[in-house]
């Protein structure tokens, strides 16, 4: 028996995440019933029904590198109607976005149906780094970095990036190039950090996480994950 979310994660319908929350809210139906607990453990001949979708483990798992671009949002569909990841993907597996990047970030993004992966991947305590190049209004200070390296709240949560290096100043555009790493996931985390120094975000690409770049590769560009890629991945568990 397996753990309703992590089920519906490894049908490919969603990260385990997202799973939860459509359970809490009642969106999930196991036998005809309705189910709210996340304890709840269901067999392979159970039916399980996330959103009327009646769902089927994949037989296949499927891993991609995609180079986002800007103007879409990380998820596999869009009640607004707005362009999503999934769409730039040639495939007819269920697949989704592993954790997100804002609508207007560029740069490296996993897309999977595997769910034991995206545990992996999104789970704060396997430390996986995020490296990002932001360029920010006006001109980054040393004491400003010296603030950032020891760490800011944001949300009410300290965050300690890994590093901080200043790439650029541009003072004719009054503009910093800065490149930041992280083990945080947290939406619009690099964006709030920069924040609570007085320095807006105005571009944002995530140039590597973990051992992953989009190197080479142009915007909208992807490419499919070699099982030794994978394997590497998933002994990032701790």
């Amino acid at each position: 028996m397996e753990k309703l979310q992590k089920y519906i994660a490894n049908c490919g319908y969603c990260s385990r995440r997202k799973a939860e929350e459509l359970i809490t809210s009642g969106k999930v139906f196991v036998n005809g019933n309705k189910v709210t607990e996340l304890g709840t453990k269901v067999e392979d001949n159970d039916s399980v029904v996330v959103e009327g979708v009646e769902l089927a483990k994949n037989s296949r798992k499927e891993y991609y590198l995609l180079y986002k671009p800007r103007g879409y949002i990380c998820s596999a569909k869009d009640e607004k109607g707005r362009k999503v990841v999934t769409e730039l993907i040639n495939t007819t597996e269920r697949i989704y976005p592993v954790g997100r990047l804002d609508y207007d970030t560029t740069g490296v993004l996993l897309l999977t149906n595997d769910g034991d992966l995206t545990n992996i991947l999104t789970h704060p305590s396997n430390g996986i780094e995020k490296q990002y190049l932001a360029i920010v209004e006006g001109i980054i200070t040393t004491d400003e970095i010296y603030k950032l390296i020891n760490g800011v709240v944001v949300d009410g949560i300290k965050v300690v990036p890994k590093r901080v290096k200043i790439k650029k100043k541009d003072i004719e555009k009054n503009r910093t190039k800065v490149e930041i790493t992280i083990i945080e996931g947290r939406n619009h985390i690099v964006k709030k950090i920069f924040e609570t120094i007085g320095h807006p975000v105005n571009k944002l690409h995530r140039e590597r996480e973990g051992f992953l770049t989009v190197t080479g590769m142009q915007s909208g560009d992807y490419r499919i994950l070699s099982m030794d890629e994978v394997n590497k991945l998933k002994a990032l568990k701790k």
